[in-house]
């Protein structure tokens, strides 16, 4: 499935540990919410996605990509690496709005 660009740049900065390059596809006004905690606004997920690429080394693989409406889509992506148990799947929910990310869910 052809993601829109946004979704294409965030995950190639996410895997590539480019902060800045995935704090781009947010809008002001954003929220993340990964392993039950909420990041509010871009302050909030550069502290995230900067603590995230710092505490583990894992890759990524993307196995599906759904559509769920207009303006929203579920990617789903392995990880593999050196965290606790070592790999998983997880659905990356994404909630656009235009050409930024207005919300993502992470979650097994």
């Amino acid at each position: 499935m052809d993601l829109p660009p946004v979704i294409m740049t965030y995950l190639a900065a996410h895997d590539a540990r480019d902060v800045e390059g995935a704090i781009a596809s947010f809008a002001p006004d954003a929220v993340v919410t990964d392993d039950g905690r909420g990041h509010h606004g871009t302050a909030e997920i550069r502290a995230w996605l900067a603590g995230a690429a710092a505490e583990y080394t894992y890759t990524t693989e993307l196995l599906h990509a759904t559509r769920l409406g207009e303006e929203r889509y579920d990617v789903t992506q392995r990880l593999e690496g050196d965290f606790p148990g070592g790999v998983v799947d997880l659905h990356y929910r994404f909630t656009l709005r235009g050409s930024s990310i207005v919300r993502l869910i992470i979650e097994p």
